[in-house]
């Protein structure tokens, strides 16, 4: 059994990862940690987890946590992390990295979008971005991954395969995405005070969201060239679930089905990306608790404009999920190892 821990594990992705780690046939959970709820039992901060784990969160040590584990899951806010993961990779160990720290190659974009200078420029270049759809074979030998967000996640899945097979234009794509309240993270907030965001539904950090440059970096790289989209994500009042819509210019001569073609083609043999057929589109409530990407498609041909809607769940596909995905592609575990079941319905 690969022995696992995960720092900053009494956080939404955290408590996601646990859940989802307490079923994989071939890890077990070693150290958890947390600085707000230290010295307290999984179990109480996860009622949802008692009797998976004796364990009892424990302050930040990275001493200690490469002592006990072997791989380590860093769930820490952004600027935190960097410290901590520099001090696992220097003494050896397997990282995935759920925070932004390690995303944006170039250190200026980092400083610019997040506010904070980069204090580990060299491990900028070892990290490995950690959507296995695109980079699968460079996450296999890495020792260090930087895992998506989950707005770059959803709108990524969403136009590759346009991209890939230079279908559409690289201009004026717009990008319009929903996401559940759970995105924002568990520390409470006024926004997202039960009362300030039941039955409301708002548009926030229009243009200037920080995943923009996260999305511009992969899809240039898909693309081969630079590229710049309109990203605009909005707050929905659900608890999970995050709906991505991509309108991209084309002048596409068949029809739906015909591109339905080309993206089954392009995810063939990918276990956690679903294409619909023509006509159907994805919905955030049969991704729910689930690994997986659904993916719709429409033409409006009257505007010159392909379709594109994706649905994950952003703490399992858009967190913790892909995550382990990722860590078994690192470990050769098999891909779908503790993350292959159907989402949770009604």
């Amino acid at each position: 059994m690969l022995k696992i821990a995960v720092a900053g594990a009494s956080g939404y992705t955290g408590g996601e990862l646990l859940r989802l780690l307490a079923q994989h046939p071939y890890v077990q959970v070693v150290s958890v940690t947390s600085e707000r709820s230290s010295g307290r039992p999984v179990a109480e901060i996860f009622p949802y987890l008692k009797g998976f784990y004796d364990l009892t969160l424990q302050p930040l040590n990275t001493k200690a946590i490469t002592e006990k584990a072997e791989f380590i899951f860093a769930a820490l806010p952004h600027g935190s992390s960097i410290g901590a993961v520099s001090d696992f990779i220097e003494m050896g160990k397997r990282v995935v990295d759920l925070s932004a720290d390690f995303r944006l190659k170039d250190p200026l974009l980092y400083e610019e979008w997040y506010g904070l200078k980069h204090s580990n420029k060299a491990l900028l270049d070892m990290a490995v971005y950690g959507l296995p759809e695109v980079y699968r074979v460079k996450i296999k030998g890495a020792q260090l991954v930087a895992n998506p967000g989950c707005y770059p996640t959803a709108a990524i899945l969403a136009l590759a395969p346009l991209l890939k097979n230079r279908i559409v234009s690289r201009e004026h794509i717009y990008i319009d995405a929903k996401s559940a309240i759970s995105g924002a993270g568990r520390l409470p907030a006024l926004p997202y005070h039960f009362p300030e965001a039941h039955e409301g539904m708002e548009a926030y950090k229009a243009g200037t969201h920080r995943h923009t440059p996260e999305i511009e970096q992969v899809l240039s790289e898909i693309s081969r060239a630079p590229m710049h989209v309109c990203f605009v994500p909005h707050l929905i009042p659900a608890n999970r679930g995050l709906l991505c819509t991509v309108y991209a210019p084309a002048a596409f001569d068949g029809d739906a089905a015909d591109i339905v073609a080309i993206y089954k083609e392009f995810y063939h043999d990918e276990p956690f990306v679903r294409v619909l057929e023509a006509g159907r589109q994805p919905n955030i409530r049969d991704v729910r608790g689930a690994n997986f990407c659904d993916i719709g498609i429409a033409l409006d041909k009257r505007n010159g404009c392909i379709i594109v809607t994706s649905a994950i769940d952003n703490l399992v596909k858009g967190a913790a999920g892909a995550a382990i995905q990722n860590m078994n592609i690192m470990m050769g575990f098999e891909e779908t190892a503790g993350l292959k079941q159907p989402g949770l319905f009604p």
